[in-house]
């Protein structure tokens, strides 16, 4: 019996999770903004590109957009910002396309 709510709990967790995740809702997500190539020294990245890492570790790649360009890239220096965007996976990593940037308030 307990086996039987853990699933579908699990499962309720999920049907509002994957929503999110896929993009269909804008997520607030607060981390610093590094470089994958020149801070995070990611071995496939080949030119610089902005990445939030988030507290958990998770990492965003971030989209090159107009707001992304207005915050200012990442590169050899870490910036922390909250980021609010669609989030969407794309070859094996998460991404987050950006609506507004802003730094955290401080209080």
């Amino acid at each position: 019996m307990g086996t039987k709510i853990l699933t579908i709990a699990l499962l309720a967790a999920l049907a509002f999770a994957v929503p999110a995740l896929a993009g269909n809702d804008p997520v607030t997500v607060t981390g610093t903004i590094r470089c994958a190539k020149c801070v995070l020294n990611k071995a496939d990245a080949k030119d610089c590109q902005d990445v939030l890492v988030a507290a958990d570790n998770a990492e965003y790649y971030l989209v090159k957009n107009a707001v992304a360009e207005k915050f200012g890239h990442g590169c050899k220096t870490e910036k922390t910002a909250v980021v609010t965007g669609k989030v969407f996976d794309k070859d094996g990593r998460k991404w987050i396309e950006a609506a507004k940037i802003e730094a955290p308030k401080k209080g």
